[in-house]
């Protein structure tokens, strides 16, 4: 009974946290084209992979998709996780681990609602 309570405040939390950051993106706010821009992403590139962030971080509440949700989470935080070691910068890189690590563990706990 706790771990389905303490998992489905981890997806809470990382639904949340992948729509808040997935809209950052759609939407283009400076700060996040900015990161992208680093690594030579345009506007619309970041859109799109906003737009996975959020398709992802939905699918996660939905038992029948909670599979393909966290692996779409966790491919793109792997994905900024290894553009940030790419270059150079390990504080973005650590920055990501938790939200990873997050991941991981609503996928070994597996969705609360399932049979």
């Amino acid at each position: 009974m706790i771990i389905k309570l303490f998992n489905s405040a981890l997806i809470l939390f990382a639904v949340y946290m992948g729509i808040n950051q997935g809209f950052a993106m759609v939407t283009g706010k400076p700060e996040m084209l900015a990161i992208f821009i680093n690594w030579h992403f345009g506007k619309a590139a970041v859109m799109i992979i906003g737009a996975v962030a959020i398709v992802s971080s939905l699918l996660i509440l939905f038992p029948k998709t909670f599979l393909w949700g966290n692996f779409g989470m966790a491919a793109g935080i792997l994905f900024i996780l290894c553009l940030q070691l790419w270059s150079r910068n390990l504080k973005g890189a650590f920055i990501e681990l938790p939200y990873l690590m997050v991941n991981l563990m609503i996928l070994y706990f597996q969705h609360p609602l399932a049979g």
